[in-house]
């Protein structure tokens, strides 16, 4: 695997680039060793955040993990990105998309299966045409992290959703 670390507000000593290659490293058990793999490691304040991007064809494995040490992030990004591996495998030799950026033993081995995905549970309501910001206002009312609404400039159902910093995101439909 070939790395790329970049940090942010951090500088990225050499006892960072070894704990993150030696952690994320034992990746490399699932990974040929022409895969890229996107470390950004970076500090705002008490949080230390580290994001892991793994681009294969098709796809992508990404995981972020924010804690009070980087260390710990670093440790916590590793086991998800192992997790999401195992959960992800059927899918993927099902496709056969990503698998030449897989290594054969990964591929033939077998882990034991996730839960399925069940639905337990239905709501219907009526969507009424409101503006975005309007669509905000009532998911915070709601107390709910998205909101789904019809959007009065576009006559389409839209998405808003609560980001990270107190910001919302709007998702439109793509005709």
């Amino acid at each position: 695997m070939k790395f790329i670390i970049l940090g942010k507000n951090i500088e990225v000593t050499e006892g960072l680039r070894s704990a993150v290659e030696d952690k994320i490293g034992k990746l490399e058990k699932y990974f040929t060793t022409e895969t890229e793999v996107h470390v950004t490691l970076s500090v705002e304040k008490e949080r230390q955040k580290i994001e892991v991007t793994i681009p294969v064809k098709g796809n992508i494995i990404r995981s972020e993990q924010v804690s009070n040490d980087m260390y710990v992030s670093i440790d916590l990004v590793e086991e998800i990105i192992e997790r999401q591996l195992k959960k992800y495998k059927t899918k993927l030799v099902e496709q056969q998309q990503s698998a030449n950026y897989f290594k054969k033993d990964y591929i033939d081995r077998e882990f034991p299966e996730e839960e399925e995905i069940k639905i337990i549970r239905t709501k219907k309501f009526d969507i009424k045409p409101m503006y975005p910001e309007d669509a905000c206002i009532q998911m915070e009312l709601l107390g709910h992290s998205f909101f789904v609404f019809c959007n009065a400039e576009t006559d389409q159902v839209n998405v808003v959703y609560k980001r990270k910093g107190n910001t919302y995101g709007l998702i439109e439909p793509e005709l």
